[in-house]
């Protein structure tokens, strides 16, 4: 899987890149139309994601991508049996003023925690970069697995980040996969405002 398969802008794909961002399209097209098979193959692309950003030194983006893998069992349940507090069937709405507050002093906080972490127990070259995307893709995860409308609101800002970094980094595919990701990002935010 780490074989090179082609060369990108001067840089290496390897075919684990290619499976990766394959099955990363998938999940965010089911994501998009409520389709609960995204979650699994969530699971088994960042699983590859793992390998590949271990490779490229981003740590931080290799954690999350485990922690990715483990909430998606949750999230698949979520999907298929979550409740709202009040008992109803889990759908699609929006965070109230006070969650929404919440959801960004979350932000707040992990972001820097994340930083200060990978800078100084890492040899990451970018551990700033590297936290912001982790650090608030784990409230992303959290927002979509309860089917909130703000998720994608998150997803947008995490993806532009990640833009910036994977291109930085190389990474060209995976550039272009979050590239793609970030006008997913609106085109879920539109569909899921349709359905609400």
């Amino acid at each position: 899987m780490f074989a090179e398969a082609f060369v990108l802008w001067g840089s290496p794909t390897t075919w684990l890149e290619i499976v990766a961002f394959v099955l990363a399209l998938a999940m965010v097209g089911c994501n998009i139309r409520e389709i609960h098979w995204g979650w699994p193959l969530a699971a088994i692309s960042s699983v590859l994601y793992v390998a590949l950003f271990w490779q490229n030194k981003l740590y931080g983006d290799a954690a999350l991508q485990v922690f990715f893998a483990l909430v998606a069992l949750w999230g698949w349940g979520q999907w298929l049996r979550g409740r709202r507090d009040d008992g109803s069937a889990l759908a699609i709405s929006r965070l109230t003023r006070s969650a929404r507050l919440w959801t960004l002093a979350s932000c707040a906080v992990l972001w820097p925690a994340t930083g200060l972490f990978l800078k100084t127990y890492t040899d990451s070259d970018v551990p700033w970069w590297d936290a912001f995307p982790t650090a608030v893709s784990i409230v992303g995860q959290f927002l979509l697995g309860r089917k909130y409308i703000e998720n994608w609101a998150v997803w947008l800002a995490v993806n532009v980040v990640s833009v910036g970094l994977f291109a930085w980094k190389g990474l060209w595919l995976t550039t272009l996969l979050y590239a793609l990701f970030t006008a997913l990002s609106v085109v879920g935010w539109r569909a899921w405002q349709r359905k609400l």
